[in-house]
């Protein structure tokens, strides 16, 4: 496959694992033929063309319009239609009301700060059906604090090289990665350069459950490993189930 955006390769860094370990996450929580789902930040639409196979009405927002063209070409070559929004998570004011909210791989990371994260909660809340459900992961501090700071990993095969740089930053609990890919042109043999920064940012524990709280959510269960463990000091990320 000829890339030629960052989303096609971003997308193709995503371990499909991942993805398939999510579905069952949500299938042991929410129910089905219960109403629509809302994918939050659902990029390329990887996981929501999954739970749409396990019988789920699927709807999927994300801020990229590269990501939307490239979930687009996945529900063309799947046959299958989701209605997709582009827009910005902490202003839903356009959407409808959702039997479920799910929002995966730290896509709440990549909000800039806690009011932020804040407001997300309660466009989220807002949009519920009562009894609705929202699921999420996020990074762990022990993730953000101890793993990622100076984290270096290169990948290479006779088409592409990959390398990725994670730096510590000024503020608390946060974390810059600098992404970068070489891909070899065909035709001439020489290399083109792609590059992005990603800032992501975390938070302690009671701070996401006092924001939860305080959106209006009162149902909180906090996981680690998709729900089969307890959290734990290196637990790298954190899984919440909250209802309405």
């Amino acid at each position: 496959m000829i890339y030629t955006t960052f989303a096609e390769l971003y997308d193709e860094l995503m371990d499909p694992e991942m993805y398939h370990r999510w579905v069952q996450y949500f299938k042991q929580r929410v129910w089905l033929d219960m109403g629509p789902v809302l994918d939050l930040g659902c990029g390329s639409a990887a996981l929501t063309l999954l739970l749409k196979q396990a019988g789920y009405q699927m709807e999927g927002l994300d801020f990229s319009e590269e990501m939307l063209s490239l979930a687009t070409e996945k529900m063309t070559e799947d046959e299958s239609f989701i209605p997709l929004y582009q827009g910005d998570m902490t202003d839903l004011r356009a959407l409808g009301k959702y039997n479920a909210v799910v929002s995966t791989l730290d896509s709440l990371c990549y909000l800039a700060d806690e009011s932020e994260l804040q407001l997300v909660f309660e466009q989220v809340y807002a949009h519920l059906i009562p009894s609705g459900h929202f699921l999420f992961d996020v990074h762990s501090l022990y993730q953000v604090d101890k793993v990622f700071p100076d984290y270096m990993y290169n990948y290479q095969d006779e088409n592409e090289a990959f390398l990725w740089h994670s730096y510590p930053t000024d503020v608390k609990h946060a974390v810059e990665h600098e992404l970068t890919f070489f891909v070899k042109e065909q035709e001439t043999g020489s290399y083109q350069r792609l590059s992005e920064y990603h800032y992501e940012r975390t938070y302690p524990l009671e701070v996401y459950v006092k924001l939860l709280k305080k959106a209006g959510f009162d149902r909180i269960e906090v996981s680690a490993d998709f729900g089969k463990s307890s959290v734990k000091e290196n637990s790298v990320r954190w899984f919440f189930s909250c209802t309405k």
